[in-house]
């Protein structure tokens, strides 16, 4: 599918959004519907944080690797990745498909005093260009067109700009933990994960390649008694990448 194409198709999932709008209320309570959200954040962004470090060169000890970099997070739900972005120096723009997922992060970003330009909407219709650096945290799982909405993110990146994706890995031990156990004891929401929909590594691979991206080598997000989510090589549950272009 050619990029002109892949931008004229809608990816929004108008169910997909609905569920998640529904849990704007609460999703800044750690103890809430999205408890399992607050345990990955920490995970993803000390991923993210070594991959702003290798990419752009960045001091491990700074506090504000972004200062002077724009960063969108496509997908950002109430502005769990968007705030931490925002603190780390950058101008941050946050895109979510739910409005009410918008107005909670634009209340939450006010009281904490941090300008975050949040917008609603589809994201091949925002005319978003050039960023540093692109985020989309289990996010494309969800969407109605997965070639239209990497397409939509490779427009989004600026040249020498880093991108970093997250997603559930399609195998019998994510059914297993992330859909039915999960679940079933409340860690997550009814109705979040439908696993048909997840995406193997090569098939995010094949998808990222196709618009003229380079994936590097992905890390897994893996759960364990003692350690709880963590960062791992085995891939089995979830997984984190960067993209840069080919």
């Amino acid at each position: 599918m050619s990029n002109a194409t892949s931008l004229n198709a809608h990816t929004i999932r108008p169910e997909e959004a609905a569920h998640f709008g529904k849990l704007a209320a609460d999703w800044w309570d750690p103890k809430g519907q999205s408890a399992m959200l607050h345990r990955l954040n920490p995970v993803r962004l000390a991923f993210i944080r070594a991959a702003i470090d290798a990419h752009f060169g960045a001091d491990p000890r700074g506090l504000r690797p972004l200062i002077g970099k724009r960063a969108l997070d496509v997908g950002c739900g109430a502005g769990l990745l968007a705030e931490p972005l925002c603190r780390m120096g950058a101008a941050v723009t946050a895109v979510d498909a739910a409005a009410e997922n918008i107005a909670a992060a634009r209340a939450h970003a006010d009281g904490a005093g941090l300008a975050i330009d949040y917008r609603h909407g589809e994201l091949s219709e925002l005319g978003l260009t050039g960023f540093d650096l692109v985020t989309s945290m289990e996010v494309i799982e969800h969407v109605a067109d997965k070639a239209a909405f990497v397409a939509a993110l490779e427009a989004t990146l600026g040249q020498g700009g880093l991108m970093v994706l997250s997603t559930p890995n399609r195998t019998p031990g994510s059914r297993l933990l992330m859909v039915e156990a999960a679940e079933r004891l409340g860690m997550v929401p009814r109705g979040t994960h439908h696993w048909d929909d997840f995406i193997t590594p090569i098939e995010l691979h094949d998808l990222l390649d196709a618009a003229g991206l380079k994936m590097g080598n992905p890390q897994g997000i893996a759960w364990g008694p003692a350690k709880g989510l963590h960062l791992s090589d085995d891939l089995a549950l979830n997984y984190i990448v960067t993209v840069t272009r080919g």
